[in-house]
């Protein structure tokens, strides 16, 4: 059975709303796009912390190359992608490949990973039970309603043994491949933005999240109640360009500093309790 939360709204974005932050860079303002034609100027779409601090730290390593990293800091889980595919930034840092090509099928778009950079430590959280095995039947269990995230969250209950997936869909799985719900659970689809929404709503036993965004309630994956433990690398979080640009000097210059020692140091010094290194 599958139910709707409704989503609390995600405040739109639009060109004059754009918030830049600027990095190792004197204290001025410019909009998306402004980089064209300025070989040393790098513009990075990113929308929220860890995501938006490894961008700043890979700015200072970028710097000694001759290179300033600018970041466009969008709101939602659109436009850091459409802002890229439109030419108006040079790269995007803020999602995993299946999201990436869900968006270019759905938008024919020529968007491709240039290299990943940390694996996010998601999985399941709960107000009212302390483990998977507590759950009762008939309860609701909050999903991301995008295909490539509920895939995962789907693989992580079937690893716990709360559902049986079909053979060999892996995370690729949605809702269609359940085969055994012994708990006949409930499911709640709910964006992804909302889902820490959910972790409060009366009635949701468990809701899938991430590290970034449960953080707000000043929770972490040691609150979770289950967390992924078969890891996909092709979820984790990544440097993301347009395919033509991939031989750029740019996006190498971009790639040599996102993967610089100081940014591993940092992503394990500052973040070791929410992700890993990917390179």
């Amino acid at each position: 059975m599958t139910a709707q939360l409704q989503n609390r709204p995600v405040r739109a974005l639009s060109g004059a709303a754009v918030v830049l932050a600027l990095f190792a860079t004197a204290a001025c303002s410019s909009e998306p796009g402004d980089a064209e034609g300025d070989d040393t100027l790098i513009q990075v779409a990113s929308h929220t912390t860890p995501m938006t601090d490894v961008v700043e730290a890979a700015a200072e390593v970028a710097e000694e190359d001759g290179y300033t990293i600018e970041l466009v800091e969008v709101s939602d889980n659109v436009q850091y992608n459409r802002l890229l595919a439109d030419g108006e930034v040079d790269a995007n840092f803020a999602q995993h490949q299946p999201y990436m090509e869900a968006y270019n099928a759905e938008h024919d778009a020529e968007l491709a990973v240039v290299q990943p950079i940390y694996n996010a430590r998601v999985g399941f959280y709960s107000r009212d039970y302390d483990s998977m095995e507590e759950i009762p039947d008939g309860a609701q269990v909050a999903l991301p309603n995008d295909e490539s995230n509920e895939g995962r969250a789907l693989a992580i209950l079937a690893d716990q043994g709360l559902i049986t997936l079909a053979e060999g869909v892996g995370f690729e799985g949605t809702l269609d491949d359940i085969e055994e719900n012994p708990k006949d659970l409930e499911w709640v689809q709910v964006d992804l933005l909302n889902l820490t929404s959910a972790y409060e709503e009366d009635g949701i036993a468990a809701v899938f999240n991430y590290p970034t965004y449960i953080a707000s309630l000043g929770l972490t994956p040691q609150d979770a109640i289950a967390v992924e433990e078969n890891i996909d690398e092709r979820f984790a979080i990544s440097l993301v360009a347009r395919e033509g640009d991939l031989d750029s000097e740019k996006i190498e210059a971009l790639e040599r500093a996102m993967t610089s020692d100081e940014v591993r140091e940092f992503l394990i010094e500052e973040h070791d309790e929410t992700l890993m290194p990917a390179f």
